[in-house]
């Protein structure tokens, strides 16, 4: 497929057309509208024959900047700074599944938000930096921050499943295959040319089971929840939207409990 630039901002390429006049725009110009994506011009025009409504303060789609996605990539940067300065904080705070069943759940999040060295975050980071802000601005905010963090859980109660019992787990990569999974629910949802997305995920995967130090437990986790979720929020029928969206999540956030209570169970039980 021929590379297209938008046509507001010539130096940026970009595969999203405005669902109106068939233009190529990019995130920054990609504005929400009645059906699918337009540019700024189209959906101008348009609101001109309706009432404004009010924007709503809960999270909404939309957004155009991708705040929610330079904050996460600022606390797991902060994190790793506290990791390099005190030994003790990330021993507090990884993913151990011992200390998981012995009450510490926070571990299952905050794991998440610690790296093992510099090659690690600098590696999630730019991933992050590459396919969050599309994704924050084709889910909005809300919905982007539900879905990093049920992808992080979901890749650390993978690992708390089937992991061995006494390896510590850290990293913002099941967060990050989460994304990757979502990237390409969105995608066709969208009608965007998803080939990169595929090769990308497959990539990734490949690496995962070929390199012995990584946790394919925490990829894979956050891959297979990031993509329920993403299909959740992308494909919600319109007319009851938000409770659809909610109650998916709320689903989601109920099985990894189960998994979790049934696993300290296990464990419990062979003390």
């Amino acid at each position: 497929m021929t590379e297209q630039r938008c046509y507001r901002h010539p130096e940026r390429p970009t595969y999203v057309q405005c669902m109106r006049c068939q233009r190529y725009i990019c995130p920054e110009c990609m504005l929400d509208a009645a059906v699918g994506h337009q540019c700024v011009e189209c959906v101008n025009a348009g609101a001109k024959s309706v009432r404004q409504p009010r924007m709503r303060s809960r999270g909404y789609w939309g957004s155009t900047a991708p705040i929610v996605t330079y904050v996460l990539i600022a606390i797991n940067v902060v994190a790793f700074v506290v990791q390099m300065a005190s030994p003790r904080f990330e021993a507090e705070f990884v993913m151990w599944s011992p200390g998981v069943a012995n009450g510490e759940l926070y571990r299952l999040l905050t794991s998440a938000f610690l790296h093992s060295g510099i090659t690690h975050i600098l590696f999630n980071m730019f991933a992050l930096f590459v396919v969050g802000p599309p994704l924050e601005i084709w889910l909005g905010r809300l919905r982007f921050g539900a879905l990093y963090l049920l992808s992080a859980l979901g890749g650390s109660v993978l690992v708390y499943l089937f992991s061995p019992l006494n390896v510590p787990t850290l990293g913002a990569s099941g967060a990050v295959f989460g994304l990757f999974a979502a990237t390409f629910v969105v995608a066709r949802k969208v009608r965007v040319d998803i080939r990169w997305v595929v090769i990308m995920i497959v990539i990734n995967l490949v690496i995962t089971f070929t390199v012995p130090s990584i946790s394919w437990q925490g990829h894979v986790g956050g891959l297979l929840t990031g993509g329920l979720a993403a299909f959740a929020y992308a494909y919600a029928p319109a007319k009851n939207r938000n409770q659809v969206q909610l109650g998916a999540t709320l689903v989601v956030i109920a099985l990894l409990a189960a998994l979790v209570w049934w696993r300290t169970s296990s464990l419990l039980a062979l003390v």
